[in-house]
């Protein structure tokens, strides 16, 4: 890696941490993935080579550990990986209090849905199997219809239909859900405009926002 060349903390740090996807990829050993393909859906955009790259990288580093389990090579990060976390806290409460504003090029529907897949709330779901289908109105091709089940506690998010009966219908675009996701906009704004629609029965239709709910980020106090 590249040096600095300065003996600053922050400068040694950094010749690990500022290669480019690399914090991305603690931040998903943080949230839970442990495997090689769980990393590549919170990072979709990476190439297979380069996070193959980063990952062995980081384990000569010693922040990240590689097992192989049942035949599957498991990522964990270290004492001195789990360091990290309080870096990442403070980067994603950062970004989202100063770096608001969304390019066309970061919304991403794979991204989106897998976040919210790892941590809605499902106990606020019905105790059977219940499926929400999501058709964004500016995708095109197969990204822009997804279903989201859940089942004895476990979420699963499918970018085909999964044959299921559907309890709920919601049609938005990619960057309100994207917004509402991260806060920056409330359910009942979304609903209130219609700009997100939800076809379903009345009492159904209420209880979707509660059960798909806001990722972490919502609850950042955002600037005056």
């Amino acid at each position: 890696m590249a040096s600095y060349g300065q003996f600053c903390p922050v400068a040694k740090a950094m010749e690990l941490l500022d290669e480019r996807w690399t914090i991305l990829i603690v931040r998903e050993l943080l949230l839970g993935s442990r495997h090689f393909n769980e990393l590549r859906r919170g990072v979709p955009k990476m190439s297979p080579t380069l996070l193959t790259k980063r990952l062995r990288g980081l384990e000569r580093a010693g922040v990240v550990r590689r097992a192989e389990v049942g035949g599957r090579a498991v990522y964990t990060l270290t004492e001195m990986g789990d360091e990290l976390s309080e870096v990442v806290a403070a980067l994603s409460q950062w970004g989202i209090r100063w770096i608001a504003e969304l390019g066309d090029a970061d919304l991403d529907p794979h991204l989106l849905l897998w976040d919210m897949r790892r941590t809605v709330a499902v106990e606020h779901w019905p105790r059977r199997r219940t499926t929400i289908a999501i058709s964004f109105t500016d995708v095109v091709g197969k990204a822009s219809s997804w279903w989201m089940v859940v089942a004895d506690g476990d979420v699963e998010v499918c970018d085909f239909d999964p044959g299921f009966d559907v309890d709920a219908t919601m049609v938005t675009d990619l960057r309100t859900l994207t917004r509402v996701w991260r806060g920056d906009q409330d359910w009942s704004t979304a609903l209130g405009t219609r700009k997100i629609r939800i076809t379903a029965p009345s009492m159904v239709a209420r209880a979707v926002p509660g059960w798909l709910g806001q990722g972490a980020s919502a609850a950042i106090p955002r600037p005056a």
